[in-house]
């Protein structure tokens, strides 16, 4: 048994010291290591077009204004796992082609495949987003009549607005939406994290999470619903003209400086706590909790209700 043992510490050292010196001849480079070969391709489109179509497995995108004019899509990719890319009755569509055999899915890969959209103009009609693994950011010099994304374990960024509604959806990773304007806004993670900030939303404002969090910040809307199991939300200045309807589990729900023409928030074990900017008639009621809201009895309903968690709301002096 000492002597197996002494030969698995050897081999151990032996695999730990090649490790180490081909990392170091290849200046720690983890890409050198992989075995999967990428390429980079460009198609220019000649063709006009007012929507966008991606439908990606395991990439990140970007969208980027064309210097020139001229539309193209740039595909960092893998030589085996290709994108085609169209132009179908008016829809830029690009879509992941994987030709890998079996057996090419074994090997070790530090790399990402990664899509760059140079668009000639400023505004489309629809953008539609589907994938699995991959990051995505549209910046502000776009716009779009509608949005639609919908990603497994990506990270979202939006800056760029819509005049309809702009729906964004991600199981495992966070979306961040700044600056923006949009008819109806609707923000879902399973355990990720949700910030939206400087919002100005002509419609509904509906927000989803799981176990994750969720911030806004200076937001104004119609309504604004969200609900969610153990993940907090926080509203800073956040204004609507009609309902805010807030339910959680274990999660806290804190407002600064917010208001809505009624209020209804409910909790498990969540505490509510925070500031309005008007009076409310408040009902508020907790089993195991302490409650402190003002005693007002003007202004629109106010309702708190929460099992073990505490309630303590004050208006903005």
């Amino acid at each position: 048994m000492k002597v197996w043992l002494i030969i698995a510490a050897v081999l151990i050292v032996l695999g730990l010291a090649l490790f180490t010196g081909i990392m170091s001849a290849n200046h720690w480079n983890f890409k050198a290591l992989s075995t999967t070969q990428y390429e980079t391709n460009v198609t220019q489109i000649d063709q006009d077009f007012q929507s966008i179509n991606l439908e990606i497995k395991t990439a990140h995108f970007r969208f980027l204004p064309s210097a020139d004019g001229v539309a193209r899509v740039e595909c960092y990719e893998e030589t085996t796992a290709k994108h085609t890319v169209t132009v179908e009755n008016g829809t830029l569509c690009i879509r992941a082609e994987n030709a890998k055999k079996w057996y090419e899915h074994i090997g070790v890969n530090f790399d990402t495949t990664k899509i760059t959209l140079y668009l000639p103009k400023s505004e489309y009609d629809a953008l539609f987003v589907k994938g699995s693994t991959g990051d995505g950011t549209i910046p502000e010099a776009f716009s779009f009549e509608s949005m639609d994304i919908s990603l497994s374990t990506g990270y979202v960024t939006c800056l760029a607005s819509t005049l309809g509604k702009m729906k964004i959806r991600t199981s495992t990773g966070s979306i961040r939406v700044d600056k923006v304007r949009a008819g109806s806004l609707d923000l879902s993670t399973t355990t990720g994290r949700i910030a939206a900030r400087e919002v100005i939303c002509d419609g509904d404002i509906r927000v989803h999470v799981s176990t994750g969090k969720a911030v806004l910040t200076d937001v104004s809307c119609q309504s604004l619903t969200s609900d969610g199991n153990t993940g907090d939300l926080i509203l800073r200045r956040v204004i609507a003209s009609g309902d805010f309807s807030i339910e959680r589990s274990t999660g806290d729900v804190t407002l600064e400086a917010c208001d809505a023409a009624t209020l209804s928030i409910t909790t498990d074990t969540g505490d509510v706590t925070g500031t309005l900017l008007s009076e409310k008639v408040f009902i508020a009621g907790t089993d195991t909790g302490r409650v402190s809201v003002p005693k007002t009895t003007a202004g629109g309903k106010c309702e708190i209700t929460t099992d073990t968690g505490d309630i303590q709301i004050d208006l903005v002096k």
